[in-house]
């Protein structure tokens, strides 16, 4: 049930977008950003903005081509978050941002049980990862066979 204490801490004005980071999320997120690499050009990127960016595709649903103007390009957005899911620089944010919540709620840094339901556990066993990813692509046809059908719809008409 939401509280007023719960509002205040989830109101989001002030800020350009409601996704956009605020000034103490910054400052939590922003030490887990690696520098620029060393030699060649300098990052020109405001790596904030970046941030902004992604947040903002995640929290809209909106295509990459329907970031508005005052964000960064859509291919300097995609380009980070591809390198940050590489190198594991997402998967330190969620771990910084998981502890912080924790302890902001007063609990262990670890929960100390788990609970998995029947779902969970026959998800699990098939490798939900991998039949999520194909359940959710359209199947592939030969050129052979596409033809084909549509040789077969051409003849029965």
């Amino acid at each position: 049930m939401w509280k007023p204490e719960h509002r205040d801490a989830a109101k989001r004005a002030g800020l350009r977008y409601p996704s956009d980071l605020t000034d103490a999320e910054w400052a939590l997120i922003g030490p887990l950003i690696p520098p620029a690499k060393r030699g060649g050009r300098r990052r020109e990127v405001d790596v904030r903005e970046v941030l902004n960016a992604i947040f903002y595709v995640l929290s809209t649903g909106c295509q990459w081509k329907a970031l508005p103007k005052d964000l960064p390009p859509k291919s300097t957005a995609h380009f980070y978050l591809m390198l940050w899911e590489w190198d594991g620089t997402l998967e330190r944010i969620h771990h910084a941002l998981y502890v912080a919540t924790r302890e902001h709620e007063g609990r262990e840094t670890s929960p100390t049980t788990a609970i998995i339901d029947s779902q969970s556990a026959k998800g699990a066993q098939k490798g939900a990862r991998a039949s999520i990813r194909r359940a959710s692509m359209r199947a592939r046809r030969s050129r052979a066979a596409s033809a084909t059908s549509w040789l077969i719809r051409l003849a029965s008409c």
